[in-house]
């Protein structure tokens, strides 16, 4: 029977978009799972799939009380389990340590446009929960000394105020730019950090891909990734700024896929977006001109490049069509 006080159209549409978002990272942890060699990732990877499949059954349920259809989402369809491993030990708890960086702004316009209580219970279980496995990741990896950790300084001593505008000015031809402050050099080591993750995913996904415009689109990813990872690194080294290491983790050789074309184009338009808000973040942050140019410089690479991938996914039928308003003018001339 479905409910006669029924969700809002908010609530529906921010419930489709994380039920694909849920059934996306398990299929990617039970991969994982099974290719684990260390127990205590193997635990990290199995508690954050027993959780995340309670919430995708509440909001199964929750589709099913207020008469929506369910999402099709990811499957079993969507993963090999047979497939050989295509990461070495480490990557798969960077991997979803990044997803659960996504995940925080998610649940956070989720709950941003929820009125209902048990929505609002759905949100803020799965935000517990990912702040629960973020810090058993980041614990995990810098245990493992594969997380490489943002730069030191030597600590503020006494504050300071901006006294010009030429605080802002790195496009000088004469005399020295500013030193980066500790907020955008903050900013710079994260995208780094995420962009060095985000090149061995797609490598990854370049050397199994089986559709031929799916290979080709995940290898111009490849290079977009080197060209950000190569601005960032320059950044750093103009400023003085001692580099971190590289992740630790990185691709086999393996070709056969273990996730279907569908999921990895979805995977890498989740990020793109998630790429779009955090450039849009740094270079409103960044206030050093030459600084903030660069990063949305950076954000048009990636718009493009997202919106090649969504025609791609449309071409191919990988896209399934988020819940749409009532067409009225087609159903008022239907009758006539």
């Amino acid at each position: 029977m479905v409910k006669t006080n029924p969700i809002s159209v908010s609530e529906v549409a921010s419930l489709w978009q994380t039920y694909q978002e849920k059934t996306l990272i398990m299929r990617f942890l039970e991969y994982f799972i099974e290719k684990a060699d260390d127990p205590q990732a193997r635990n990290i990877l199995g508690g954050l799939w027993q959780e995340l499949n309670f919430y995708v059954k509440e909001m199964e349920e929750l589709f099913s009380e207020q008469g929506i259809v369910k999402p099709v989402g990811f499957t079993s369809d969507d993963v090999n389990l047979e497939a050989p491993k295509l990461y070495d030990n480490g990557f798969d708890i960077m991997f979803v340590r990044v997803l659960k960086e996504v995940s925080m702004g998610l649940y956070t316009l989720g709950l941003n446009m929820t009125y209902d209580k048990k929505v609002a219970s759905i949100y803020e279980g799965l935000t517990t929960v990912t702040q629960k496995i973020y810090k058993l990741a980041t614990s995990y990896l810098i245990e493992k000394g594969i997380l490489s950790l943002p730069p030191k300084v030597t600590m503020p001593k006494k504050n300071e105020i901006i006294k010009s505008k030429d605080y802002k000015d790195g496009f000088k031809l004469l005399g020295d730019k500013r030193p980066l402050n500790l907020l955008e050099v903050g900013i710079i080591h994260h995208n780094l950090e995420v962009n060095n993750i985000g090149m061995q995913l797609i490598t990854g996904f370049a050397q199994c891909a089986q559709n031929k415009e799916a290979k080709q689109y995940f290898s111009r990813g490849i290079d977009i990734a080197k060209k950000q990872i190569k601005v960032m690194e320059s950044l750093l080294l103009e400023g003085d700024v001692q580099l971190s290491a590289a992740s630790g983790a990185t691709v086999t050789t393996s070709t056969i896929p273990p996730f279907s074309d569908k999921l990895m184009m979805h995977c890498i338009y989740i990020l793109n977006g998630f790429g779009l808000i955090g450039s849009g973040t740094g270079g409103f942050f960044s206030l050093r001109n030459d600084l903030a140019m660069k990063t949305l410089l950076i954000a048009k690479d990636v718009y493009f490049y997202a919106q090649e991938g969504i025609n791609l996914k449309i071409k191919n039928g990988w896209f399934e069509e988020p819940p749409q308003m009532e067409d009225r003018s087609k159903i008022i001339n239907k009758g006539k």
